[in-house]
């Protein structure tokens, strides 16, 4: 029987793992994303319950702060470049497909070894595009070691590592509408 203590020890461990967070890393996260022009945008890209995740956030970047933001969740686009590229390969066909220079890249992995993100991530380094990436899981997992900014969370549970991803990225959002009024 599940009781108060097991649900206050759940929402402690999240509670815990939100405030573990790197804040040199945020702020940078945060300036870069203040500082975009209204040519450029920011894509965000992840698996699953981070697929969620990057539509929740792009849409409050696009509503909130007037950035263009989008995701890859489109199923005719994934299912396309993947047939015909790979899965492996079907989110850096899209950001060659879509990514600008100046743009902001936005990688979601909870283990950081998911293949298609590892490609995606390879793609903004090698065009210096400017990538956060958001993981959990090992601290030196694949994703985690490309990007410019990497904002890990020490946990090994789905559920814990999303919900603080999805809390951090929401925060500099509101912290960034904040800061201009």
């Amino acid at each position: 029987m599940i009781n108060k203590i097991d649900y206050t020890k759940y929402f402690k461990d999240i509670s815990k793992n939100l405030q573990n967070f790197d804040y040199k890393k945020m702020e940078a996260v945060r300036k870069k994303i203040s500082s975009l022009n209204k040519d450029n945008k920011i894509i965000l890209i992840g698996n699953g319950g981070s697929a969620s995740i990057s539509n929740h956030v792009a849409v409050d970047l696009t509503k909130i702060l007037k950035k263009r933001a989008i995701t890859f969740n489109e199923p005719n686009l994934i299912t396309c470049f993947a047939n015909d590229y790979g899965y492996q390969k079907w989110a850096e066909r899209a950001l060659e497909a879509y990514a600008l220079k100046k743009d902001i890249i936005i990688l979601i992995s909870s283990s950081g070894r998911s293949k298609n993100i590892i490609n995606a991530a390879r793609y903004a380094k090698r065009k210096n595009i400017y990538l956060v990436t958001l993981t959990g899981f090992k601290k030196n997992n694949p994703v985690s070691k490309l990007g410019n900014e990497n904002l890990w969370i020490n946990s090994n549970k789905y559920n814990i590592v999303e919900m603080v991803h999805h809390v951090w990225l929401l925060s500099i959002v509101d912290l960034i509408k904040t800061k201009k009024n």
